[in-house]
């Protein structure tokens, strides 16, 4: 009896994480800005504000983001933050994620930048998303259209 007392609570602490599954609910990811932060003569760096709402009734941490971004099409580059960022529970958290970009990979984009026209965009790739005593990959893709201001770096994007 005194086995069945022991067990009973590691046995609990296994399938509390398969239980958390069926609650939970996928985070959605928009662009909400893009800011070029950096122009050389070789490179650009930008600054993307990706807005993360989380649907839950609780908190989740987000422990990584891997991302791909793609400029017209044309993949500009690759990122990865790995800063662990809490999202509140049925809220929206903006993470502001970077991305280097050579000027060749940019190709027909740069003179869009430059000349402050509007570009399609498409970021997607994977979040680690952490919960109690869970965590999970969570893929993702968003697509829209960039729109650069004339006068200054810094845009907005529609989704």
């Amino acid at each position: 009896m005194k086995i069945n007392e022991r067990l009973l609570p590691i046995l609990l602490l296994i399938l509390l994480p398969a239980c958390l599954s069926w609650f939970f609910e996928k985070p959605t990811f928009s662009l909400k800005e893009v800011a070029v932060s950096r122009i050389s003569l070789t490179d650009v760096n930008f600054l993307f504000g990706i807005d993360v709402q989380n649907p839950n009734s609780y908190d989740l941490n987000l422990a990584a983001l891997e991302y791909t971004v793609y400029f017209n099409d044309r993949e500009v580059g690759k990122g990865r933050l790995e800063k662990e960022i809490r999202m509140a529970k049925g809220s929206s958290t903006t993470v502001q994620v970077p991305l280097r970009a050579d000027f060749r990979s940019l190709g027909d984009p740069v003179r869009m930048i430059l000349g402050g026209q509007n570009l399609h965009y498409r970021i997607e790739g994977t979040a680690v998303l952490k919960a109690l005593l869970s965590s999970r990959t969570v893929p993702f893709s968003k697509t829209g259209e960039i729109r650069l201001n004339q006068k200054g770096s810094k845009g907005g994007a529609e989704n």
